[in-house]
């Protein structure tokens, strides 16, 4: 019988915070931007620079903290993490290690098995490095210092996780709390939510845990979960041979689905970390904490309950508007203004999410303002144009935010209630098909159903459903 393994995880999350400026600069932190533009003599390790603590990156580390149930070191410090690489200008990274922010924490995610609690054994402020650009033309790498000095928490978790699809609800669960505290967007594709996996393997009942990994380089979900089972093979693999897994870091390849090593993974004393000379221990009072926590906003889980017990909608519905904070924004914006929760819930749901996927983007890249998908409702509401006008008059909302009242009027939209000219278009289409009209009176009831798609066509989709349904009914009982 072949023997049973067990993957033990363990995930380094690191989150670049939504602060206007740097940790420990006044540089902008904004995404993109020229190469070295936003940068400065202390973002870029200059002899005599002094760094100063960004008092806005310690109100969201414990914000998150609190969010995740963790315990605060009231006192806590920087340490230097010495490393020597191109991106690391000063030849150390200024981060925490004896007295982190936070501490002791956990998460609960939802598993097949039922719920599980995460351990969070610290969360630590740090500055991010720079970023390596490889010229494969010019053969050469080149430095952006843009990003040196971006304020970063990293969130360590505990070996608690046992599959990808774990670590994948682990990080749904941290991304959305971190975004409804609007301490980060987190978005993966650009770097702000980056995790590093570390992994290792054991035979079943194993006490100790076997050699570990990190895992790099991961940066969409679907990439973590195929560098899991990746590495989760090549480690079975090499024991099952009777060789050793060596304790390494490994750079995942995502179009190969393959690893490579990078480098042996260090442990802290490699890193030779000492308290940082140049910035003051950090005080936490307990006013400053309960000042935190009285500014916490509802989370993900208390605004799911809220929208079943509130609004009335399925649980589906709910849990699909709180997987984003920007979805449930719009949702809660429109509805104070048109007061009905599941014909907005429906718009967002079908056409938002439709019009998403066709674009390829996330519901955070939605621009179109509450406001105006207030007035699309009220529009369709009031019978001004049909629900078939109305998913043409959405997307351009949706992609310009047009006033829907002034579309609809400068496009000729609105329903056609015309009785006469509804009639008059239908006795045409009549004699056109006189099979139809045959087929009806046999009994044939989907005879009537294409008159009246011949007459929505020929009044280009702006009659009202029910008027014509209602005539074409009539003029066929009566042929």
């Amino acid at each position: 019988m072949s023997k049973q393994y067990e993957t033990v995880i363990g995930l380094e999350v690191h989150v670049e915070l939504a602060t206007k400026t740097k940790i420990f600069c006044g540089c902008s932190t904004e995404f993109g931007g020229a190469p070295n533009t936003h940068t400065c003599p202390v973002c870029t390790g200059m002899p005599g620079s002094l760094p100063v603590l960004n008092k806005q990156v310690v109100e969201y580390a414990l914000a998150v903290g609190l969010a995740t149930n963790c315990g605060i070191n009231q006192y806590c410090k920087f340490d230097r993490k010495n490393y020597f690489y191109p991106d690391n200008p000063q030849n150390y990274q200024i981060s925490q290690l004896y007295l982190p922010i936070c501490h002791d924490g956990w998460v609960e995610i939802d598993t097949a098995a039922g719920k599980k609690k995460i351990g969070i054994h610290e969360i630590h402020m740090e500055e991010d490095a720079g970023k390596l650009v490889h010229d494969e033309w010019e053969d050469c790498s080149l430095v952006d210092y843009n990003r040196s000095g971006v304020p970063l928490i990293e969130i360590v978790s505990e070996p608690d996780m046992r599959s990808a699809d774990e670590v994948i609800a682990y990080l749904e669960k941290l991304r959305l709390i971190i975004q409804y505290l609007g301490a980060s967007d987190c978005k993966l594709q650009e770097g702000s939510m980056r995790a590093d996996v570390n992994l290792s393997v054991r035979e079943v009942g194993a006490p100790e845990f076997g050699t570990r990994t990190e895992m790099k380089n991961l940066n969409s979900f679907k990439a973590i979960a195929r560098a899991i089972e990746g590495e989760r093979v090549r480690q079975i693999e090499l024991i099952e041979d009777g060789k050793k897994v060596i304790q390494e870091t490994r750079r995942w390849d995502d179009n190969k689905e393959s690893s490579h090593a990078m480098r042996s993974k260090e442990d802290a004393q490699d890193y030779r970390y000492f308290p940082d000379p140049d910035l003051v221990p950090v005080w936490i009072s307990d006013e400053w904490i309960e000042r935190v926590k009285a500014a916490q906003p509802e989370l993900r889980t208390e605004k799911l309950a809220r929208y079943e017990s509130e609004y009335g909608l399925p649980q589906y519905d709910a849990e699909i508007l709180t997987g984003s904070k920007h979805l449930a924004d719009v949702f809660e914006q429109t509805v104070a203004i048109c007061g009905k929760p599941k014909e907005v819930s429906n718009w967002l749901m079908t056409e938002a999410m439709r019009l998403l996927k066709e674009q390829e983007q996330e519901p955070e890249d939605m621009k179109f303002s509450p406001e105006n998908l207030a007035k699309l409702i009220s529009l369709v509401e009031k019978n001004v144009i049909n629900r078939t006008v109305a998913k043409d008059v959405f997307e351009a909302v949706f992609k310009e935010d047009v006033d829907p009242e002034g579309y609809v009027e400068e496009h000729g939209l609105k329903v056609v209630n015309d009785t006469d000219a509804l009639t008059k278009t239908i006795k045409e289409l009549l004699e056109k098909n006189p099979q139809s009209v045959a087929d009806f009176k046999a009994g044939k009831e989907k005879a009537m159903g294409f008159i009246v798609g011949q007459t929505m066509r020929a009044m280009k989709g702006k009659a009202d459903p029910g008027l014509v349904n209602q005539i074409v009914k009539e003029l066929m009982d009566k042929a």
